[in-house]
């Protein structure tokens, strides 16, 4: 039998002026509210119909990230994982009871800030083109040689991505990711007020790190800091 969700997307403080809920998943959003706080939520959504089939649940992951986003540019909201859901408007509302003060002052703390994420793509070193030759003294030298670069190109690089992520940790509050196989990132939380500041600091940023490539993102939800 398939289980019908009350399916959350956030929590946020209300009342909110002129909130403009958009559209969700399958149906309209609405806000269940009490104790000064409210979640976002949408009804009749059945959480294992959205696993049973690829191509549903990638529009729905997409759909989860636009409505948090499009509330997002109008308030402070806490952002919940993608499949967060209640089986009745009392257990939800029972949970936020208990949770309110909690919440209300993450949602203070969050108050205009956004995340952005940063990321640093290595950069390769360019290697002079290998001797035709396929042996001799001269070969083994010059293989031996761009060898050495390479681990030295290598070096500089790790120092230089340890050296930004101690500058960037003395000035923003950050989440860093580095994980075998994928590009490192970090996550900052910045206050609106500093958003220009953050693009002069990226450009340095990016002068201080020639062996990577930076990119920075869009602001968003703060979902690394809940």
């Amino acid at each position: 039998m398939v289980t019908e969700n009350l399916y959350v997307y956030a929590f946020l403080k209300t009342p909110v002026t002129d909130l403009k809920l958009p559209a969700g998943i399958s149906n309209s959003v609405l806000l269940i509210s009490t104790s000064g706080i409210s979640a976002l939520v949408e009804p009749a959504i059945s959480i294992e119909l959205l696993q049973s089939n690829d191509e549903i649940l990638i529009k729905a992951v997409l759909s989860h990230d636009r409505v948090i986003c499009e509330v997002f540019r109008q308030t402070t909201v806490l952002p919940l994982r993608f499949g967060t859901s209640f089986t009745s408007q009392d257990n939800l509302l029972t949970y936020l009871e208990s949770r309110a003060e909690e919440y209300l002052e993450k949602l203070h703390v969050m108050n205009g800030k956004s995340e952005y994420i940063l990321k640093f793509i290595p950069r390769t070193l360019d290697e002079t083109t290998t001797p035709t030759a396929s042996g001799g003294r001269q070969y083994f030298l010059a293989k031996k040689q761009r060898y050495q670069t390479q681990q030295d190109f290598s070096a500089i690089q790790t120092t230089e991505w340890e050296n930004i992520v101690e500058t960037i940790s003395q000035i923003y509050e950050s989440k860093i990711v580095q994980q075998e196989d994928k590009e490192p990132r970090i996550y900052l939380l910045v206050r609106s007020q500093d958003e220009d500041l953050l693009a002069e600091q990226y450009l340095t940023w990016q002068e201080a790190c020639p062996r990577w490539e930076l990119h920075l993102g869009e602001p968003l939800p703060p979902y690394h800091f809940i």
